[in-house]
């Protein structure tokens, strides 16, 4: 088999009851890769407990470990970048630190890469630990995602995978604002895999990822890979119209040919109210477009490097 560099990327914030046993196990599946260059490449993304404490600490016990702290919180996606930028392995893994993903998995990531793939991800086959509404949502998400986007993206897979670094500089080259990792790798469009397998509780601690925040990222996935919102604006905007114009139609004959007349205020102002909240849904879907092309105007870093930590 052939010797190549592997950085393992692993985004971190606020997961002080994880780290130490995450590197234990690390430690262990890799310590028959003795002939590999393996770095593991912590990013501390503004955490606010010991994270950042515990990693210096790997540094010093560990050369092979370096820690790029995050002048602030910057974000899981933006904390990824961060590694990916920095990395320049023959082959990168990204592996979150709440030992939900399998660390020993990485090998057989690894092994798949060699045999032709340019990336190869993990895909879940159960999800033990997660809510139910977590579960279904995650499960539709991905469905409808692909129906209105003209990409295709796996289903049931995380950032958990394996690229190569043709597809790290590849990725590198893409500078948006509001970063979708999981859609943008399968937009570069190089030859991927799959291996499948369980997903375990997490370790320790809670999920980083709020309700808000879950929000958020569907929304950048949404707005960054599909037009169908300002696509549907149109088909509601038509719906209407032809509502109203045969509702006109239906009010004329009415008021013309029959004794019947429309009563009035109550409807007018139902009617009103509807218009209205419609005119600011469809303001609010070329908002969030809008807002995205201003975020990419001001052209802000992604992150800001307060202090890489490695063993000299």
């Amino acid at each position: 088999m052939n010797s190549h560099t592997l950085d393992i990327i692993i985004p971190i914030y606020n997961e002080e009851l994880c780290i130490e046993q995450l590197h234990k196990r690390f430690v262990d599946c890799f310590k028959d890769w003795e002939q590999k260059e393996i770095r593991y490449l912590y990013v501390d993304d503004g955490s606010t407990d010991k994270s950042c404490q515990l990693l210096k600490n790997l540094v010093k016990n560990n050369c092979n470990v370096e820690v790029i702290i995050l002048n602030k919180n910057c974000g899981h996606q933006n904390a990824i970048t961060a590694g990916l930028h920095y990395s320049s392995a023959e082959y990168v893994s990204i592996i979150d630190a709440d030992l939900q993903d399998p660390p020993e998995l990485i090998i057989d990531l690894y092994n798949k890469a060699l045999t032709g793939y340019e990336v190869v991800y993990a895909k879940r086959n159960t999800r033990r630990g997660e809510k139910y509404l977590k579960k279904i949502t995650a499960k539709y998400f991905y469905k409808i995602l692909n129906l209105i986007s003209e990409e295709n993206f796996p289903e049931d897979v995380g950032d958990f995978r394996i690229l190569s670094k043709k597809v790290v500089e590849a990725l590198n080259m893409m500078n948006e604002k509001n970063r979708y990792i999981r859609g943008m790798i399968p937009w570069l469009g190089f030859k991927h895999a799959y291996i499948e397998y369980d997903r375990d509780e997490r370790y320790a601690g809670s999920t980083k990822f709020s309700i808000i925040k879950m929000i958020k990222f569907s929304k950048d996935a949404i707005f960054s890979f599909s037009y169908f919102p300002v696509k549907l604006s149109y088909f509601i905007s038509f719906i209407v119209f032809t509502m109203a114009f045969f509702g006109i139609i239906l009010v004329l004959y009415l008021r013309l040919f029959t004794n019947f007349t429309v009563p009035g205020i109550s409807t007018l102002i139902i009617l009103i109210l509807f218009l209205g909240s419609l005119q600011f849904f469809v303001l609010g879907l070329y908002g969030e477009y809008l807002s995205r092309v201003y975020d990419e105007v001001r052209k802000r870093p992604l992150y800001l490097i307060k202090e890489i930590i490695k063993n000299n």
